[in-house]
């Protein structure tokens, strides 16, 4: 077992990875307190999907919970809530993660407890069936059946009746060209009706393999015996290595996609899109990541200033600006709540105030971003759940929990000159794609 140190920032010890013959790492991080953070991140999302089984990994992440050889369905949670726990996942397009946030309790019984049960969850899930819901016609409208099937299709049905959801969707998808992260993660109702028992087992075996989960524990305890501990109830068996990955990032789009879709409501919405740097460019990520809080985070951005406050016709009721970063480029987005009759003007105020942070980046706001960002990792390490989070997608999604270490330094290093040279090399007019949602009739 190999075995490195990372001196995490605001925390009192150096962080443990231990990483084993058969490639599951161990993340040890010592947090005084109470509190425990139980977490497994799986190397496996929407990244790893097709057109014919999209949405698998999010339907997988709702089915780990139907039980084990050992414990039936519902055990797992009803357990640890008992015991003041919250137990919860997540699918996002680069992983899927599962975690459990309890006290320790006397004796770290409760942390005892969670690493045997969340082990058991994650190397031996049954999925039987009768948890699944039989396969069906997604058009038919008499069928009642209440299993995890029809919970994750009414899913997918909420969300796609969201204004948001819709303006989003149709951006991402027009944003790629073949890269897998053009899908939404959540799927489609055709495919989950479908979907059998034995290709998500299959998928299971496939992914969820040691060398693609890193296990991460927070909190105070001894690290010799906690490691023991996880090394011994993760069993993994002979479970195969997962498929070599060989995925070609996109280019962004060469000249200005335009998309306008309809839908029955009142105001209309807007969102540009952009293709950024990998979650390892930690230099142009946090660059952009300064450009969205400029540009549009909060009441003293650039955004809301120019085209809410200081505007003498009533055209934005919103606008912010963020930044998503993963393995293989962030996305870059402005988002618009307008009002329907100013439509192109609303696109091409928005326009201008991106290009004017080609030209000028004033020390003041370079500082604020600064402030904002080193804040927001301060406050990342506040609690046990947050370290836990925070360490996971170094791991996952940067392959390197070192970056962490980098973070800070590179964010004082930044000049008002990098981000408007990241704001010319990312936020190119021709490489945006503009999706409206707007009003019928």
């Amino acid at each position: 077992m190999r075995e490195t140190s990372v001196k995490y920032p605001f925390l009192t010890r150096d962080v443990k990875i231990y990483e084993q013959d058969n490639g599951h790492k161990i993340v040890l991080a010592y947090k005084e307190g109470g509190m425990v953070n139980v977490s497994s991140w799986v190397k496996t999302g929407s990244i790893n999907e097709n057109d014919k089984n999209n949405g698998i990994s999010h339907f997988l992440e709702h089915l780990m919970f139907k039980g084990t050889h050992k414990h039936k369905a519902g055990e797992f949670d009803h357990i640890l809530e008992a015991r003041g726990a919250i137990v919860n996942a997540a699918t996002w397009k680069d992983y899927t993660f599962y975690y459990v946030t309890l006290p320790k309790g006397e004796n770290n019984e409760n942390f005892n407890l969670a690493i045997e049960l969340h082990a058991d969850m994650m190397t031996d899930p049954v999925i039987p069936d009768y948890e699944m819901g039989a396969p069906f016609d997604v058009n038919d409208k008499n069928v009642t059946d209440k299993r995890e099937r029809h919970v994750v299709i009414e899913e997918i049905r909420m969300r796609k009746d969201q204004p948001w959801t819709k303006v989003y969707n149709a951006t991402n998808h027009a944003m790629y060209t073949s890269h897998p992260y053009k899908r939404d993660v959540i799927g489609t109702p055709e495919i989950i009706s479908q979907v059998p028992q034995e290709e998500i087992m299959n998928y299971y075996r496939t992914f969820y393999s040691p060398k693609n989960v890193t296990t991460i524990v927070v909190g105070e305890f001894d690290f010799d015996e906690v490691l023991e501990k996880v090394k011994k109830e993760f069993n993994w068996g002979d479970r195969p290595e997962p498929p070599e990955r060989n995925i070609q990032s996109d280019k962004p789009v060469q000249e200005t996609v335009y998309i306008e879709n309809k839908a029955n409501i009142n105001s209309s919405f807007m969102m540009f899109g952009y293709l950024g740097a990998p979650a390892r460019d930690l230099k142009n990520l946090i660059a952009l990541e300064m450009l969205s809080i400029i540009l549009g985070e909060g009441t003293s951005s650039r955004l809301y200033i120019n085209l809410i406050e200081n505007m003498d016709e009533n055209i934005f009721n919103m606008l912010n600006a963020e930044n998503y970063s993963f393995r293989d480029g962030s996305n870059f987005f402005i988002q618009a709540n307008f009002n329907p009759q100013y439509k192109d003007k609303a696109i091409e105020l928005v326009k201008s105030e991106i290009e004017k942070l080609k030209e000028n980046i004033t020390e003041r706001e370079l500082n604020k971003a600064k402030k904002k960002l080193k804040s927001n990792f301060a406050c990342e390490v506040e609690t046990v759940s947050e370290i836990g989070d925070t360490i996971g997608y170094y791991m996952t999604v940067c392959d390197d929990l070192a970056l962490a270490e980098e973070y800070i330094p590179i964010c004082n290093s930044i000049t008002a000159e990098d981000l408007k040279e990241t704001a010319k090399k990312y936020l190119n007019i021709n490489n945006a794609v503009i999706s409206l949602l707007v009003p019928e009739g």
